[in-house]
């Protein structure tokens, strides 16, 4: 595939302000963030997304294992129960005309977060369907590395 166009410097202000609301959601702390970003690029299909945030979730201490098992996350016995009510959410959110976000779901989220905290998470998710639609629509892929 091969990039439509360059969003970024066709309205940089723009993408620079959905950048900017990253750091108004600092409740989740940053493998949380990571994990749910990257399952949310995978359920979307965002390949530069989902290189960005491996290598964050990388870099915020998650394991290598817990990146290899994130699609199967109800499968294996590593992810904890916050972790889990949170990444329910996430695909309950993004696949939101499926799913219709189940009270149940939702339900599940305050044992572990609080509001605020529920929030943030939200908002994250639906940041990163955004990002993802964009990258998507405009064919924005990632560079190959070499390590």
């Amino acid at each position: 595939m091969i990039e439509r166009l360059d969003y970024v410097s066709l309205n940089g202000p723009a993408i620079a302000g959905m950048a900017q609301t990253k750091d108004m959601m600092p409740s989740i702390e940053g493998g949380l963030r990571a994990l749910v970003e990257l399952r949310v690029s995978q359920i979307n299909g965002c390949a530069y997304c989902v290189d960005l945030h491996t290598v964050e979730a990388r870099q915020a201490g998650e394991t290598q294992q817990k990146l290899d098992c994130l699609t199967v996350w109800r499968e294996v016995p590593f992810f904890d129960a916050a972790e889990k009510a949170a990444l329910d959410w996430a695909e309950a959110v993004t696949l939101v005309s499926e799913s219709g976000a189940p009270d149940v779901v939702y339900d599940a989220l305050s044992p572990h977060f609080s509001e605020k905290q529920i929030v943030d998470l939200t908002l994250i998710i639906a940041q990163m369907n955004a990002w993802n639609r964009i990258a998507i629509g405009f064919r924005h892929l990632p560079e190959a590395r070499t390590k």
